[in-house]
């Protein structure tokens, strides 16, 4: 257990007793000096206090610091993708099919449980042993992610993607050809209001949601596209095209309106039918890292079932 002693100075404006612990330990989560402090871990001239308390100036304040609790998923060693790592962060290659987050019916084999087994310098996150996941990947989406190893990246990371300023760039297989090059689609999105697993942008109520698209190539019947998010809603990509009359490849959730099934080319409609996902790869994530201030960049190409269905539409050996 971490030991610090501090003084309140007595020349300051009175503060609350959380927001001047939170500047003092390093940028330590609000959320976490509030445990702290109501679990009886910080003393203030030798008494017990409420996170609300203001100091006036001089007052002595002692903390004690427990250890990270063990996180409840179960380290696994899964193979990952490391693309970069640090002591703050690490940046992996998601691949196809694998569950960000323990949750139902998906306690094991997923990022968060081979981040514990591959991380040996987490620091934790909200006073547990985990990394801290700033933004997911449906199971179906393979790509660039980034997850914080503790709380003070965690925080700044999760404002840069709170205010919109991370780039994200999505290659993704569509039905269809749209009219114009570029576009943008705009709208809210929330639960659907009959389909309980599926979200809409024809809810009663959700948020607001942006992307951009640009057509990278034309296939006749199918096309290449790259778009850009401006926030980054649950299913965001699925739901816009879907409901602009473009759907994914393969998107197990979203119907394509039988569009696979009226393709003429046999071979063709049997790679999109082998794909089992949504034909969705997130190519490209750029942000400011927490500690240098420099902004970084880290792009991937599509994996090999994506790579498959352009050599062929490309008529590439």
């Amino acid at each position: 257990m971490n030991h610090l002693s501090l003084t309140f100075p007595p020349e300051s404006e009175p503060a609350r007793i959380d927001l001047f612990l939170s500047r003092e330990m390093g940028g330590e989560s609000r959320a976490t000096v509030q445990r702290l402090i109501e679990t009886g871990s910080v003393l203030v001239d030798g008494k017990p206090v409420r996170p609300s308390l203001k100091l006036k100036g001089g007052e002595q304040i002692e903390i004690d610091i427990p250890p990270p609790l063990p996180a409840e998923p179960q380290a696994e060693a899964i193979p990952l993708d490391v693309l970069y790592e640090d002591a703050d962060l690490i940046v992996i290659n998601k691949a196809a099919g694998m569950v960000v987050h323990p949750g139902a019916g998906n306690s094991s084999g997923t990022l968060v449980n081979a981040l514990l087994a591959h991380c040996s310098d987490l620091a934790g996150i909200g006073g547990e042993l985990r990394p801290g996941i700033v933004h997911r990947l449906d199971k179906g989406t393979s790509g660039v992610l980034v997850a914080a190893k503790h709380d003070r990246a965690h925080l700044a990371l999760s404002e840069q993607f709170s205010v919109h300023t991370v780039k994200r760039i999505y290659q993704a297989l569509i039905y269809g050809s749209p009219p114009e090059d570029t576009g943008k689609i705009e709208g809210i999105i929330g639960r659907h209001p009959t389909e309980r697993l599926r979200l809409s942008g024809k809810a009663r109520h959700g948020k607001h949601a942006v992307t951009r698209w640009k057509v990278k190539e034309r296939y006749g019947r199918i096309s290449l596209v790259e778009l850009r998010l401006e926030t980054g809603r649950t299913h965001q990509i699925r739901v816009h095209l879907t409901e602009a009359g473009f759907p994914l490849l393969g998107d197990p959730l979203y119907p394509d309106g039988g569009r696979c099934n009226n393709i003429p080319d046999t071979q063709l409609r049997g790679m999109i039918n082998r794909l089992g996902r949504q034909a969705l790869h997130a190519r490209c994530l750029g942000f400011i890292h927490p500690s240098t201030g420099q902004y970084i960049e880290f792009t991937t190409e599509p994996p090999e079932d994506m790579q498959e269905l352009l050599r062929y539409l490309r008529k590439e050996p």
